[in-house]
């Protein structure tokens, strides 16, 4: 194995617990939910309610899913990064121009 510096570990090994989080979620999200729909099939007269919690649900495990690949800009760390370095220069900037 490379030499690593610890930080560089620490960010990786916290990457694959969000990773495997993420994945955890996904797989209770898909038994419960074919759970919820062979329930409903079996009992017809109830409607299609499984729909609800599989929407709902849905809506959190996309959102899971943007904050542990990135794929929404705003909710990565880089973005976060960037917007502390940002307000704390225009606050800097702020202050020196008062003196």
């Amino acid at each position: 194995m490379e030499n690593y510096s610890q930080l560089e570990l620490l960010k990786a090994k916290k990457r694959v617990k969000k990773v495997k989080e993420f994945y955890i979620h996904l797989i209770v999200y898909i038994c419960v939910n074919s759970f919820f729909i062979i329930i409903n099939l079996l009992n017809k007269k109830d409607g299609y309610w499984f729909i609800f919690p599989l929407l709902g649900w849905g809506i959190g495990l996309f959102s899971h899913a943007a904050g542990t690949f990135n794929f929404i800009p705003f909710l990565n760390k880089d973005w976060e990064n960037r917007k502390i370095k940002q307000y704390m220069d225009e606050e800097r900037n702020a202050f020196k121009n008062k003196q």
